[in-house]
C-alpha cells in the first residue's frame, strides 16, 4: 500500500505540473472540435437565451470581451466609456492608501474636476480653479499635473494599462471625458466626496455610464459580426479536453445512485452547480455520462482541505487569527452568493473547505444543498453531526440560518483547533452531541480575541432571532461582514481576488493524508440499469456550463486563437449567409481528394428576420468600407 500511495502521488504531482503548459493535455484536433458552426444553425438560439446588455456584457465573459472588441475597432467613440468603468473599477478594489490619489486621476481624466487644496499641491499647474470647485479653467478643462504615481505593474498604484495617466501627461483633449452621461448631482456628489477616498465615490456615475452603454451602443453591437459571434460559441458544446485545462471529476456509480434512489438529489446537485458562479464556491464546468457513471467536472483545488490543515500541518491544531480571519471572510462570501441565488448550503465543515493552487479557498460538495424559494421555508433534519443547528437537530422550519451556525462552528474549530461541541477523536454517542448543540455554551480559550470570541458566540447563538445573520433573510451576510472581528477585510479586494493568503500551498506538496485513501464501494449487485433510466440521464447529460466554459477559453487563449476576423475586420466565411464558396489552391498534386465541406461549415435555411442588420450579409469590401 505505501508503494502505490507513492506512485499515486508522483502521478497526480506529474499531472499538476503539466497543467501550466498550454499545450499540455490539450487535444491535437482541438480547433476542429470547437470550429464555430455557420451563422445559419445557430442563429435560432437568439430566442432561447438572454440576449440583454446585463447578461451578455456583465455576466458572460466572452460577450464582454467581443463588446469591447467591437468599441475598439468599430466604435472607438465608446471606448472612454468602458475605460472609465475600468479604471471606476480599479478605484473601488484599491488599497485605501491608494485609493485618494487613483480617485483625483479618474476624475481629472474623465470627468475635469480638480480641488483648489489639490491644485496648491501641484506645482506644475496649468490653470487654477473656479471658487465654486470643480471645473478647471485651463485649455483642456483639466488643470496641472496631479502628484507623481508610481506605474507599475500593481494594479493598485496605476490605472488601466497603457491608457493610465502617467506622471507628467496633461489631456490636452477633452474625449475621455464622461461627463455628457452623467448629471449635475452625480458630479457634485464626487466633488463633495473626493478627499475622503469613499470606496462608493463613483457608485452613481458607475451605473448611469452602464446604462449608456446598454442603450445605442449595446443595439449597434447586437447588428454586428460581433454580436452574431456569440451564437457560434453557444452552440458550441463539445468541449471536454479539447483546451488541456485540469479539473477535478467527481464520479456517481448509476447502479448505486438507482440502489439508494439518489436520481432528485442529485439533480438537484448538478442544477445548483450549474446555477453558481463565484470564485468561493467550487464552480461545475461539464456534465456528462459514461456506461457506468454519471460525472461532474469541477473546479481542481490541489490545496487539501481545511481539516487537513487545521490538524495535520504540525505544531498545535487550529490557525493563528489572521489566517482564519482571511478563510472566513472567504467562506462568508461564498455563502452570500449561495443566500443570493435562494440556496441553503447545509453542510458548512472544515473538510468541505478546499484551498486552491493559491491558497484561496472555496466551498465544496452542494449534495445537501436546497434551493428555497423566495419567503419560503423548508424542513430537513440533514448535515454533519456537531455543525447542525439546533433547529436543523429538533425538525423545525428553516430558511438560511443553519449555515451561519455552521459557520460558527467552522470559525472556532479554526481558531481552538477542535469543534465547539465535541473534542477530536472523542467517542460520544450522536444524541449526546445534539444535546450539548442545543444545551451547552461552548468555551473560549486564550486563543481567541476578544472580537472572535464576540462573533462566534453570535453566530452560535441557539435561537434563530438572536443570532447573526439571520435578520435579513438573503441578505443576512451583510450583518456579519460588519462585525469588527472582519474590520480589517476590505470586501471590495477580497471578493476581486486581489489580496495576498497568509498560506500559499506548495505546488510539490500533497496535502492528503493518503491518495488512496478513498471509501472503496462494493460492487452493487440485484440493481440493473434499463430505458426507464434514460430520461434522468438526459437531464443529466447536458456537456458544459456557460460562465466556467467561457473562462476556460480566454484562460487557455483557445478563444483568442479562435476569434479571428477578416482582412480588415471582414466578416469570415461562417458569419456571411451568402458567402462564396472557398476555392482551393491549386497544389502539386492534382489528383489528391478535395476537402469535404464539414456539417458545420454547411449553411442551412433559416427565417432571416431573425438577423437584425444586413452586417452579416454584407460584403468583404463594405465591411472594410465601414471600418
Amino acid at each position: 500500500m505505501e508503494l502505490e500511495n507513492i506512485v499515486a502521488n508522483t502521478v497526480y504531482l506529474k499531472a499538476r505540473e503539466g497543467g501550466s503548459d498550454s499545450n499540455k493535455g490539450k487535444s491535437k484536433k482541438w480547433r476542429k472540435i470547437l470550429q464555430f458552426p455557420h451563422i445559419s444553425q445557430c442563429i435560432d438560439l437568439k430566442n432561447k437565451i438572454d440576449v440583454s446588455y446585463g447578461y451578455v456584457v456583465d455576466q458572460q465573459p466572452i460577450g464582454r470581451e467581443l463588446f469591447r472588441q467591437f468599441c475598439k475597432v468599430k466604435r472607438p467613440q465608446y471606448s472612454r466609456y468602458i475605460s472609465f468603468l475600468d479604471d471606476a473599477t480599479r478605484y473601488e478594489i484599491a488599497a485605501d492608501e491608494h485609493r485618494v490619489e487613483l480617485a483625483y486621476e479618474v476624475v481629472k481624466r474623465y470627468l475635469g474636476l480638480c480641488t483648489e487644496s489639490r491644485e496648491r499641491e501641484d506645482s506644475g499647474g496649468g490653470g487654477g480653479c473656479d471658487s465654486d470647485g470643480g471645473k478647471c479653467d485651463d485649455d483642456s478643462g483639466i488643470g496641472g499635473d496631479t502628484k507623481k504615481l508610481s506605474n507599475h505593474d500593481d494594479p493598485e498604484k496605476s490605472l488601466t494599462g497603457s491608457n493610465s495617466v502617467t506622471t507628467n501627461t496633461i489631456h490636452n483633449e477633452k474625449d475621455e471625458f464622461v461627463l455628457d452621461v452623467l448629471n449635475d448631482d452625480m458630479v457634485a456628489q464626487v466633488r463633495t466626496k473626493l478627499s475622503a477616498g469613499s470606496k462608493e465615490l463613483f457608485e452613481a456615475s458607475i451605473t448611469a455610464v452602464r446604462a449608456f452603454l446598454a442603450g445605442e451602443p449595446f443595439r449597434e453591437f447586437e447588428a454586428s459580426m460581433y454580436f452574431h459571434s456569440i451564437y457560434s460559441l453557444s452552440f458550441s458544446t463539445e468541449q471536454v479536453r479539447a483546451t488541456g485545462k485540469m479539473y477535478a471529476c467527481k464520479k456517481l456509480e448509476k447502479k448505486r445512485i438507482k440502489k439508494r434512489k439518489g436520481e432528485s438529489m442529485v439533480l438537484i446537485e448538478k442544477q445548483i452547480l450549474q446555477k453558481i458562479n463565484s470564485r468561493f464556491v467550487v464552480n461545475l464546468a461539464y456534465a456528462y455520462e459514461t456506461k457506468d457513471a454519471l460525472c461532474l467536472v469541477l473546479t481542481i483545488m490541489n490545496g487539501g482541505d481545511l481539516k487537513f490543515h487545521i490538524y495535520n500541518m504540525g505544531g498545535d491544531p487550529g490557525f493563528e487569527l489572521t489566517r482564519a480571519r482571511f478563510y472566513a471572510a472567504e467562506v462568508v462570501c461564498g455563502l452570500e452568493h449561495l443566500h443570493q441565488q435562494g440556496i441553503v448550503y447545509r453542510d458548512c465543515k472544515p473538510e468541505n473547505i478546499l484551498l486552491d493552487d493559491h491558497g484561496h479557498v472555496r466551498i465544496s460538495d452542494l449534495g445537501l444543498a436546497v434551493e428555497i424559494p423566495e419567503g419560503e421555508m423548508v424542513r430537513g433534519r440533514v448535515g454533519t453531526v456537531g455543525y447542525m443547528a439546533p433547529e436543523v437537530i429538533d425538525n423545525e422550519k428553516y430558511a438560511f440560518s443553519p449555515d451561519w451556525f455552521s459557520f460558527g462552528c467552522l470559525l472556532y474549530e479554526m481558531i481552538e483547533g477542535q469543534a465547539p461541541f465535541r473534542a477530536r477523536k472523542e467517542k460520544v454517542k450522536r444524541e449526546e452531541v445534539d444535546r450539548r448543540v442545543k444545551e451547552d455554551p461552548e468555551k473560549y480559550s486564550h486563543k481567541f480575541s476578544d472580537d472572535a470570541k464576540s462573533l462566534c458566540q453570535q453566530l452560535l447563538m441557539k435561537t434563530v432571532k438572536s443570532r447573526l445573520g439571520c435578520r435579513n433573510g438573503r441578505h443576512g451576510a451583510r450583518e456579519v461582514k460588519l462585525h469588527p472581528f472582519f474590520n480589517s477585510i476590505n470586501w471590495k479586494r477580497l471578493e476581486a481576488g486581489v489580496n495576498d493568503p497568509p498560506f500559499v500551498p506548495d505546488p510539490h506538496a500533497v496535502y492528503a493524508k493518503d491518495v488512496l485513501d478513498i471509501e472503496q464501494f462494493s460492487t452493487v449487485k440485484g440493481v440493473n440499469l434499463d430505458a426507464t433510466d434514460e430520461n434522468f440521464y438526459t437531464k443529466f447529460n447536458t456537456g458544459s456550463v456557460s460562465i466556467p466554459w467561457q473562462d476556460e477559453m480566454i484562460e487557455t487563449e483557445c478563444f483568442r486563437e479562435l476569434n479571428v476576423f477578416g482582412v480588415n475586420e471582414c466578416p469570415t466565411p461562417d458569419l456571411l449567409i451568402n458567402a462564396p464558396p472557398v476555392v482551393e489552391k491549386p497544389g502539386c498534386f492534382p489528383f489528391r481528394r478535395k476537402k469535404k465541406q464539414t456539417p458545420r461549415e454547411k449553411a442551412i435555411p433559416f427565417n432571416e428576420k431573425l438577423l437584425s442588420s444586413s452586417q452579416t450579409t454584407v460584403s468583404c469590401s463594405q465591411a472594410q468600407t465601414e471600418s
